[in-house]
């Protein structure tokens, strides 16, 4: 019975240092949209209007759910593949630019920005 106690004891304090715990990958909301600003993106894109590319709460309904969400956009964003106009033309995605180069970390803040939407 002592021992029985005790793990139920443990496994309630364990369970509420779990609760109770900051999320280890919280997005960085203002470093998100800083960057978002340094590359422009808020030229072609808006938090919920439409503008020349989609806004990012239409990007996040889009893959809502979707394993390989974070992954898609990442690439989208890195590497420059063509994205499509409104009017039905094709230019190739500016490729977002960190400081230090080549950031992974910074660009998966902005992608789960994005996708948080």
């Amino acid at each position: 019975m002592k021992n029985t106690r005790k793990f139920a004891l443990s496994a309630a304090a364990a369970l509420a240092a779990l609760l109770f715990m900051p999320a280890a990958h919280a997005v960085d909301e203002e470093a998100a949209k800083a960057l978002a600003k340094q590359n422009n993106c808020l030229k072609c894109h808006a938090i919920d209007k439409e503008k020349d590319g989609p806004a990012y709460k239409q990007v996040a309904a889009k893959y809502k759910g979707k394993a390989n969400a974070e992954t898609r956009l990442i690439e989208h964003i890195t590497s420059g593949e063509k994205a499509k106009f409104p009017d039905g033309h094709e230019e190739e995605h500016k490729i977002v630019k960190t400081s230090p180069p080549k950031d992974t970390a910074q660009v998966k803040n902005l992608v789960q920005w994005i996708l948080a939407q």
